[in-house]
């Protein structure tokens, strides 16, 4: 009876994932083969019916392209720099409002409000405020005696990846936060308790205790971000189009597959993406041995 028992719930279990393993592969492996397919062509979006194999050409051309380093310089640039402030800013606000301080549900709300509006809005939001001309920024930067005239900030080569990632960081440091403040509560406050009445000082129970506890929040956060990061395309073009100051990896597979409607290049660049963040994925959960955490 058990031996049928186990079928039965053995069937059922295949029975659940059939429909999500067909989901799965209608909107992400389908599509995914096919650019994978289209790199290896020289079709063109005008007519992707009509193409011939050239192997590894197009991958070939896309690599030893300037423009495609450019891209990928800039969209690691960054990545490291954002996700590195938005971690240390994520880590200080949870460590922050998960304290017993007055109006701490009503400051977990407002750290959400800039998480939540879509990145076009509030790209557009700061390109407006960011103004040479009107810009509250700049007119609050006047006033303040910092600056004599408008700052250009938005069209200077020298800033505009500062701006970008400063838009960014200001969107997401509270993804940090939620990620950050949920791994800090999953810890127990009697080894905290126990620490202090132990009399070991804040700095050492912060860094012997809260940050190794915090060890897996802390690397799937940076480990979620940085895949976003690798991935970013809305922000830097809806603020700057194809500047090739803060072009990404994936603004270049955008322009090649639509300004140029090149398919076959498009989609050759489209899988350099694919195969670079793939691997920075690696090295991140090599490095900060996730997989082991989540045995643990």
């Amino acid at each position: 009876m058990s031996a049928r028992l186990a079928r039965r719930d053995h069937l059922a279990a295949w029975l659940f994932l059939v429909p999500v393993i067909a989901s799965m592969l209608l909107v992400a492996v389908w599509p995914l083969g096919r650019t994978f397919f289209f790199a290896f062509t020289d079709a063109f979006l005008d007519d992707p019916s009509v193409y011939s194999m050239v192997g590894i050409d197009n991958l070939v051309e896309v690599f030893n392209d300037h423009t495609w380093w450019l891209a990928v310089r800039n969209t690691l640039t960054f990545t490291v720099i954002s996700v590195a402030i938005e971690t240390a800013l994520g880590l200080a606000i949870a460590l922050l409002i998960n304290e017993a301080i007055p109006g701490r549900g009503l400051a977990r709300a407002a750290i959400l409000v800039p998480w939540a509006i879509p990145v076009v809005v509030s790209t557009k939001i700061w390109e407006w405020m960011l103004n040479d001309q009107f810009g509250v920024i700049n007119k609050l930067l006047e006033a303040l005696g910092f600056i004599d005239h408008g700052v250009a900030w938005t069209a200077s080569g020298s800033l505009i990846m500062g701006v970008v990632i400063f838009i960014d960081v200001w969107m997401t440091t509270p993804f940090m936060v939620l990620l950050i403040l949920a791994g800090l509560q999953m810890i127990s406050q009697e080894i905290f308790e126990a620490a202090e009445v132990d009399g070991i000082p804040a700095w050492k129970r912060f860094w012997s205790i809260t940050l190794p506890m915090l060890r897996p929040a802390i690397g799937v956060a940076v480990l979620f971000r940085t895949l976003d990061a690798l991935r970013m395309f809305d922000l830097s073009y809806v603020l700057a189009a194809s500047n090739e100051k803060v072009m990404t990896v994936s603004i270049y597979a955008r322009d090649r597959l639509i300004s140029f409607q090149e398919l076959g290049v498009g989609s050759a660049a489209s899988t350099w993406v694919f195969l670079l963040v793939a691997l920075v994925a690696i090295i991140i959960i090599g490095a900060l041995r996730l997989d082991r955490a989540a045995g643990h």
